[in-house]
């Protein structure tokens, strides 16, 4: 689905949203006749700083604010702008203070949801989509947290290891059907279908703490991931407190 045909399908009641340069940001009208901030990163090009900063602007005005209407982060990206000026600005830092200022949002009161429609890779994918609450995506999209290749380089395992281990397990390999069988994507909506309802139901879902290790577990995507956490919550609570 094209952006037009998506924001149409999502809020039938009504929407100011604009467009600078690969970003759009705006309100919009819930079926319920509620408010919901839209933000997002589209046309997939890549999330450098100067992008990373206005967005995580306007989700600290947007928490400023104190009306807790809900956000709606649309993506479609590629990876992180990896420029040298980029780099040498600290790219780490402002995709690191958008991922902060969206888990804010989360814990003021506001929901935050992600859609995937495109594209987004690594530090760009986990700066937006994987720093909401709750992320969905259209079918078609193509998330990464890092290709084979490149975690190749990393691990210094060969790339014929990696390929074995991503047809073992979800963890290791690339694309919408292993994100969601891991977790992180929480449903991959109809889009053969209005979008609004969609939205709406998500919307309705009580938000607590993050369930996405659990879902992992009940998928069959992460297998280890919600039993290793409930361990080192179980540690923490029951440790000896430090004296010196």
């Amino acid at each position: 689905m094209a952006l037009d045909d998506i924001l149409a399908s999502l809020f039938p009641n009504g929407r100011k949203i604009d467009r600078s340069g690969e970003m759009i940001a705006g309100r919009a009208v819930l079926p319920d006749g509620g408010p919901v901030h839209v933000l997002g990163i589209i046309g997939g090009e890549p999330l450098g700083v100067d992008e990373a900063i206005v967005l995580a602007s306007r989700v600290i005005d947007i928490v400023k604010s104190g009306d807790r209407a809900p956000i709606l982060f649309l993506v479609d990206s590629a990876s992180q702008r990896m420029s040298k000026r980029d780099e040498l600005l600290g790219l780490s830092e402002y995709l690191s203070h958008l991922a902060k200022a969206l888990l804010l949002a989360e814990a003021e009161g506001h929901r935050t949801v992600g859609l995937l429609y495109g594209g987004s890779a690594a530090g760009a994918f986990i700066a937006t989509a994987l720093a909401t609450g709750t992320l969905v995506a259209l079918p078609g999209a193509h998330p990464a947290v890092m290709d084979l290749p490149s975690m190749a380089r990393v691990t210094k395992l060969p790339i014929d290891v990696l390929k074995a281990k991503a047809e073992a397990t979800s963890v290791f390999a690339p694309g919408l059907d292993n994100m969601v069988l891991t977790g992180g994507v929480h449903a991959v909506w109809d889009d053969s279908a209005p979008l609004a309802p969609q939205l709406a139901a998500v919307l309705q879902r009580s938000q607590g703490r993050d369930d996405r290790s659990r879902r992992g577990t009940e998928r069959g995507g992460r297998r280890k991931a919600a039993e290793i956490a409930d361990r080192v919550v179980a540690l923490a609570a029951h440790r000896e407190p430090l004296h010196g």
